[in-house]
């Protein structure tokens, strides 16, 4: 079941300029950077009470975050769902008719496995499930 909205995610073409940019409009600067080498991206956060903001800079130009700025420009890219079980939520999805874009869950930024559900199913929302990775 998805729990809460866990962060939005905004495609950005400069990770420095959109820092600042958001640093202003917060009120405060972001608190980790991080970069994401399997998905070809360089990752912000920011807080904000319970929710999350996450700036998505490409680091080439063949990752999925590059492709959409090019065809959609700047913007939100994708809304995130923490789950408590991200397996579970995956089979419920599935058995519920949702297109997944990778149908297994891989690691992500910010400690987390995530999982992506297509826009096609999800009336044109990037829809992305979180799971925070508890190591042993």
């Amino acid at each position: 079941m998805l729990r809460k909205i866990e962060h939005i995610g905004i495609a950005v073409k400069s990770l420095d300029n959109s820092n600042a940019l958001f640093s202003k409009l917060f009120g405060k600067d972001h608190y980790k950077i991080e970069n994401v080498e399997s998905e070809g991206v360089s990752t912000s956060f920011f807080i904000l009470g319970e929710t999350k903001i996450e700036l998505v800079a490409a680091t080439n130009e063949t990752s999925a975050i590059a492709k959409f700025i090019e065809k959609k420009g700047e913007g939100i890219h994708h809304i995130a769902y923490d789950v408590e079980n991200i397996y579970a939520e995956i089979e419920r999805l599935k058995a519920e008719g949702f297109e997944l874009i990778n149908p297994e869950p891989k690691r992500g930024a910010d400690n987390k496995w995530i999982c992506f559900l297509h826009p096609k199913s999800t009336n044109g929302v990037l829809i992305e499930l979180c799971q925070e990775i508890i190591e042993p």
